[in-house]
C-alpha cells in the first residue's frame, strides 16, 4: 500500500466514533426538547422582551432620583465591607486547608476529606449558605460576610492546592536536601512561588464577593442589595435608576483596580 493510502486511512474517522458522535448530539437535542417543554417557554414573551426591557430602563434612567444617592453610597460601601471581609476571612481559612488538601503535603486520609469538603461548599449558594447561619448571627452585614467566607473557602481551598501540587519541586527539593522537614519545604520551597498566583486569585475572589454581596442584599443582611430590594418592590424606579448606576459604577472601579494589581503581580512573577 503506497503511502498516500496508508494516511489517508488514517486520517478517516472511525464508524464507531461517528456513531458517538451522532448519539451525544441526539442526547444534548433531547435534554433541550425536555427543558424547553419543563419550564414552558414561551415565545410571545420573548418577543416581547426588548420592549418592556426598553420601558423599565426609561422609567429607571429618564428622571432618576438623585436625593437617594448618599444613602445609596453607604448601602454600597457596606456590601463592600461585607464582601472584603468575607475576602479577607475566606482567603486565610482557605490556605490554610487547602495546603494541608494538597496531596504533597498531607496523607490521603487527610487530603481526599477536605476535598470533599471544599466540593460540598462548592455546590451551595452564598444565599442558601447565608439563610443558613442567620438563625444565629441575624439579619446583619456580618452574616453577608460569614457566608461570603465559608463560600470563598470551596474556590479559593481548591485554587491553592492545585497551585501547590503543581510547583516545581526543585526548591522544596533543596529545602530537604539542608535539612529541612515538610513545614519548612513547604514555607521556603514551595510558599514562594504559588504566593504570587494566590494573592491574584485572592483579589479576584474579592471581585466575586462585590458582586455576591449585592445578592445577599435581597435576604435582609444589609447593602446595596437590601435597598434595590425594598425601592423594586414599591416600583420606584427612578430610585432603583439610581441604585444601579451607583452599583456598576463602584463594581466597575473595583473590577479595574483589582485588574490592574492582579496584573502587577502576575508581571512581578515572571520578571
Amino acid at each position: 500500500m503506497s503511502t498516500t493510502h496508508m494516511s489517508s486511512a488514517r486520517t478517516l474517522p472511525s464508524r464507531s466514533r461517528s456513531w458517538g458522535t451522532y448519539a451525544a448530539w441526539a442526547a444534548i437535542l433531547l435534554v433541550l426538547a425536555l427543558s424547553f417543554g419543563y419550564i414552558r417557554v414561551d415565545l410571545t414573551a420573548l418577543q416581547d422582551l426588548p420592549a418592556n426591557i426598553w420601558h423599565y430602563l426609561v422609567l429607571m434612567f429618564s428622571n432618576p432620583d438623585w436625593s437617594k444617592l448618599g444613602e445609596a453610597l453607604l448601602q454600597t460601601w457596606r456590601s463592600v465591607a461585607m464582601a472584603w471581609i468575607g475576602a479577607l476571612l475566606g482567603v486565610f481559612l482557605s490556605t490554610i486547608l487547602g495546603v494541608l488538601a494538597a496531596n504533597t503535603v498531607s496523607p490521603g486520609w487527610v487530603c481526599l476529606p477536605l476535598r470533599a469538603l471544599f466540593a460540598i461548599i462548592r455546590a451551595v449558594p452564598e444565599i442558601i449558605i447565608a439563610i443558613i447561619i442567620l438563625t444565629v448571627t441575624g439579619l446583619t452585614p456580618f452574616t453577608g460576610a460569614l457566608a461570603l467566607a465559608i463560600g470563598g473557602i470551596g474556590t479559593h481551598a481548591k485554587w491553592t492546592y492545585e497551585a501547590i501540587e503543581t510547583a516545581p519541586t526543585g526548591p522544596a527539593e533543596a529545602v530537604k536536601a539542608a535539612g529541612g522537614n515538610l513545614a519548612e519545604m513547604v514555607r521556603w520551597g514551595t510558599w514562594p512561588i504559588v504566593q504570587p498566583e494566590l494573592a491574584s486569585l485572592a483579589l479576584y475572589r474579592f471581585e466575586i464577593n462585590v458582586r455576591t454581596s449585592a445578592v445577599l442584599g435581597l435576604i435582609g443582611v444589609g447593602g446595596i442589595g437590601d435597598m434595590l430590594t425594598g425601592y423594586t418592590q414599591y416600583r420606584q424606579w427612578d430610585v432603583v435608576g439610581v441604585l444601579l448606576i451607583v452599583v456598576i459604577v463602584i463594581t466597575m472601579s473595583i473590577d479595574a483596580i483589582s485588574g490592574a494589581i492582579r496584573r502587577r503581580i502576575v508581571a512581578a512573577k515572571f520578571t
